[in-house]
C-alpha cells in the first residue's frame, strides 16, 4: 500500500541551517536542553565515573575487606598477568566467534531476504525475531543444559570449545532475533529510493563491537557450568575478578582486573560513537505508512513493479530461513524454557514463591524506569533540542567510554558503596547500580536527531517529534527490565539469604546443591505469564512502531 509521504521535506534552507528554528529560540534551546541533560550526567557521575575512579585506586592496593589497606603500586597487575589474565581475555573473545558470524552474516542474510518478499512477509519475520528476546531466560536455559545436554566427560576434556559451542548456540535465536531487527531498518532506505549500503556496513560496525564488548563480560556461563575450571582454562575477565577479589578477600588484583577491562570497553565504547558522528547516523520515522516507490526506479521485466520482482523466489527463501531459525531457536532456547516453565518441585529451605518472584522483578523494574527515563530526557537534550547547534552530538562523547559497560567491570566498586549504605541483603539492594542506559541514551538521540528537522522547519512538536519517539519509551523499560531481571552477578553480589534471593540465584542452588533434575525454582526465572507479556509488547513494537524506523547514514 503506498500513500503520499506523512511529513512534508524541511526546506533545503532550513536543513542546513541548524541555527533556523521554527521552535524556541537557539538561546532558549541551549539553557533548556543543558538543563534537561543535567540528570544523566549527574546519574552518569554516579553511576559509572565514580565507580571506575575507584576501581582504578583499588587495583593499586592490597585491600583484604576486613583489615588494614596497603599501597602495592603495580604488583596487581603483575599478579593478575602471572595468573593468565591474558588466557581469560583471550577466552572470552573466542566466546564471540559464533555470535558475530550470527550477527554479520546470519541476520543480514535474514533481513535482505525478509525486506525483498514483501511488507506481510517483512511484518511476519519481525513478529517472529521478537520470539527469543521475549524468552529470553539464559540462566534456566544454562542449568537446563548442564542437567540434560552436557556431557561431563566431554566438558572435562574440551572445556572451551565446549562453552563456545553452547554460548554460540543457545545465544543464536537472540543475536539473530536483535541484528536482523537492525538491519531491517537499515534497508528502509531502498523503499524510498535510496542506497542503504552506507547504513547496512555502520549498523554490522556498531553490532560487531557490541558483541565483542558483551563477550568480554561474560559471566554467568562459565560461573554455572565450570566455575572457570578445569585450572581456570574458562575463566573470562569478570569471572576472575570476582573470583580474585570478593572469594579470595583481595580487592587489589579483581580491581587491576576491572581496570583493564574498563580501558578496553572504553575504546570500543568511543569507537562506536565516533562511527556514529562521523557517518551522520540517524533514526527517522518514516510515518504509519510506507512512502510512494521513486520514480527514479526502473520497471521490472514483463510490466511487473520493482517491489513485487522475484518476490516469489524471496519468499520461499525466506520460509527456509525462518524454520531453520525458529528450528535452532527452539532446540537451544525454547524448549529447555517450556519445560522449565512447567516443572515442579521443591524450592531451597527459606525461599518462597512471591518473595523470588518480588526480589526478581520489582527492582530491575525500578531501574529500567529510572535509566530510560533520564536517557530518554537526555537523548531529547542533545538530539531534539540541539543546545550546541551542529556540534551537539559531540556531548555524547561524555558518555561514549561506558556505552557498553556492564554491571561485571564495576562490581566491586559498587559492592563496597552497597555496603556502606547498608544495602547488603536487601530489596532496594537488588536495584541494578547504573542509574542512566546509555545505549538508550544513544538511541535516543539518533532519533531525536532524525525527528528534529521536520520540527525545525515549522511542523508541531507533538506531531513531529514526540508521537513518533513516545513508542521508544515503553519499549526500552520492557527491554532494559527483561535483560536486568535475568542478570545473576548482581543480586549474587547482594542476595546472600534466602530473603533476598532472585529466581536466578535459586536456579543456580538448584544446579549446585543438585536438589531435583526438573524444579520449581526454573520455572521462576521467566514465569509464563511474564514471558507472554513481553512477546506481545514486542511483537507489536516490531510490527506496529520498528518497522517505520529507518537506520539512515551520511547528509540528508
Amino acid at each position: 500500500m503506498t500513500s503520499e509521504q506523512p511529513f512534508p521535506a524541511p526546506p533545503a534552507h532550513l536543513s542546513a541551517d541548524p541555527g533556523r528554528s521554527a521552535g524556541p529560540s537557539r538561546p532558549v534551546r541551549t539553557v533548556v536542553g543543558l538543563l534537561l541533560l543535567l540528570p544523566a550526567l549527574l546519574a552518569l557521575l554516579w553511576s559509572y565515573v565514580l565507580p571506575s575512579v575507584s576501581t582504578l585506586v583499588k587495583s593499586f592496593q592490597r585491600d583484604p575487606l576486613i583489615g588494614t589497606v596497603e599501597q602495592v603500586g603495580g604488583a596487581n597487575y603483575e599478579r593478575i598477568l602471572e595468573m593468565g589474565f591474558l588466557g581469560a581475555f583471550s577466552f572470552a573473545l573466542g566466546l564471540a566467534l559464533v555470535p558475530l558470524l550470527c550477527a554479520l552474516l546470519v541476520a543480514p542474510l535474514l533481513a535482505v531476504v525478509a525486506d525483498r518478499a514483501g511488507r506481510a512477509a517483512r511484518l511476519v519475520t519481525r513478529g517472529l525475531l521478537a520470539l527469543p528476546l521475549a524468552g529470553y531466560a539464559p540462566v534456566a536455559v544454562l542449568v537446563f543444559w548442564m542437567m540434560h545436554r552436557s556431557d561431563p566427560r566431554v566438558l572435562s576434556e574440551s572445556p572451551r570449545l565446549t562453552l563456545i559451542w553452547i554460548v554460540g548456540i543457545t545465544s543464536f535465536g537472540l543475536v539473530v532475533g536483535v541484528a536482523a531487527t537492525f538491519f531491517l531498518s537499515a534497508l528502509r532506505g531502498r523503499r524510498a529510493g535510496g542506497r542503504p549500503g552506507p547504513a547496512m556496513l555502520v549498523t554490522g560496525a556498531v553490532l560487531a563491537l557490541g558483541v565483542v564488548a558483551a563477550a568480554l563480560q561474560t559471566y554467568t556461563v562459565p560461573a554455572l557450568l565450570t566455575g572457570g575450571g578445569p585450572a581456570r582454562r574458562t575463566a573470562t575477565p569478570v569471572l576472575d575478578a570476582m573470583q580474585n577479589s570478593l572469594i579470595r578477600m583481595d580487592l587489589g588484583p579483581g580491581s587491576a582486573i576491572s581496570t583493564i577491562l574498563l580501558a578496553v570497553l572504553g575504546v570500543l565504547g568511543l569507537t562506536t560513537v565516533g562511527l556514529l558522528l562521523i557517518t551522520r547516523a540517524r533514526i527517522e520515522w518514516d510515518g504509519w505508512r510506507d512512502r510512494p516507490a521513486s520514480p527514479g526506479i526502473p520497471p521490472a521485466p514483463s510490466g511487473i513493479p520493482p517491489e513485487r520482482a522475484g518476490r516469489p523466489l524471496f519468499l520461499v527463501l525466506l520460509v527456509v530461513a525462518l524454520v531453520g531459525f525458529l528450528a535452532v531457536t527452539a532446540y537451544a532456547v525454547l524448549f529447555p524454557w517450556v519445560r522449565a516453565a512447567f516443572s515442579d518441585g521443591e524450592l531451597p529451605m527459606g525461599a518462597t514463591s512471591g518473595g523470588i518472584f518480588v526480589n526478581t522483578w520489582l527492582p530491575p523494574l525500578i531501574g529500567a524506569v529510572v535509566s530510560v527515563t533520564l536517557a530518554a530526557v537526555g537523548g531529547f537534550a542533545i538530539g531534539g533540542l540541539r543546545p550546541l547547534g551542529r556540534w551537539s552530538e559531540i556531548l555524547l562523547l561524555l558518555f561514549a567510554p561506558w556505552l557498553f559497560v556492564g554491571t561485571g567491570p564495576l562490581a566491586i566498586a559498587n559492592y563496597l558503596r552497597a555496603r556502606d549504605l547498608d544495602q547488603i541483603d536487601s530489596l532496594i539492594g537488588l536495584i541494578p547500580p547504573g542509574w542512566v542506559s546509555i545505549p538508550a541514551l544513544v538511541a535516543f538521540t539518533l532519533l531525536f536527531r532524525g525527528l528534529e528537522p521536520r520540527w525545525r522547519a515549522g511542523g508541531g512538536f507533538a506531531r513531529t517529534v514526540l508521537l513518533p519517539a513516545l513508542p521508544l519509551l515503553p519499549l526500552a523499560v520492557v527491554v532494559s527490565w527483561l535483560i536486568s531481571a535475568q542478570q545473576l552477578l548482581w543480586p549474587w553480589l547482594i542476595g546472600q539469604g534466602p530473603g533476598s534471593w532472585t529466581a536466578g540465584l535459586v536456579a543456580q542452588q538448584v544446579l549446585y546443591r543438585r536438589i531435583a533434575t526438573d524444579d520449581a525454582a526454573l520455572a521462576l526465572v521467566l514465569p509464563l505469564p511474564m514471558m507472554l507479556l513481553f512477546l506481545l509488547v514486542l511483537v507489536a513494537a516490531q510490527i506496529t512502531y520498528l518497522d517505520r524506523l529507518a537506520i539512515r547514514v551520511g547528509r540528508r
